[in-house]
């Protein structure tokens, strides 16, 4: 398991319309902790992914609030084998800017990451794992102590906007904020500024 240096893995287009109104998502959402054995398209990948920082408006507007326009929030896929058609097992980071993927690790690693979040299987079973992390400094450099409260509050946008466009794309997740944090640093080869704050487990329900 190493680190690769590869092409960046362009993400299909996000489409700004669903056949599932905010609404009915909202009634449908639910934790989810048994998944299919089954992949997600790469189109289902870049929809979450897009929901959660995806460019949506002029100056690198996001699809969450940020305090300030910081953006502190950086995202890792953790992607099984089999978990995403076409696309080889590892850990990858999300570029907002070009809405593409780029290797960060190779191989298959949820069952150490489910290691790190005390053995909860689910994260080591469904297709996918987003990792939500933070570069708090980016926040902090603006709104000193009180930036960390707002980096906190930003990746519940995250969770929610993920939450309800997985629903509405007929997948369900969970959220997971029980592990261990250095634990997990350890297992995704994060740098020491970046600091893991949410796992959200996604993949078609059972």
């Amino acid at each position: 398991m190493v680190r690769k240096k590869e092409a960046p893995i362009k993400l299909p287009s996000p489409s700004p319309k669903g056949k599932v109104s905010v609404e009915e998502a909202i009634l449908k959402r639910r934790s989810a902790r048994r998944f299919r054995a089954q992949p997600l398209s790469f189109a289902q990948l870049s929809q979450l992914l897009w929901s959660a920082q995806g460019i949506t408006g002029t100056g690198g507007r996001r699809a969450a609030p940020s305090a300030g326009a910081t953006y502190p929030l950086e995202i890792f896929i953790v992607v099984g084998e089999h978990g995403i058609e076409n696309l080889a097992a590892g850990v990858y980071h999300y570029d907002v800017g070009n809405h593409s993927l780029s290797l960060h690790l190779s191989g298959d690693l949820r069952q150490k990451l489910a290691d790190t979040a005390l053995g909860q299987s689910f994260i080591a079973n469904c297709p996918i794992d987003m990792v939500i992390c933070a570069l708090h400094p980016r926040t902090a450099y603006r709104y000193g102590r009180r930036g960390e409260r707002y980096v906190h509050i930003e990746v519940g946008h995250v969770g929610q906007n993920v939450s309800l466009q997985a629903v509405a794309l007929g997948l369900a997740t969970v959220m997971v904020g029980a592990f261990e944090d250095e634990e997990v640093g350890k297992v995704l080869k994060l740098e020491g500024q970046i600091k893991p704050l949410y796992i959200i487990s996604a993949g078609k329900p059972v």
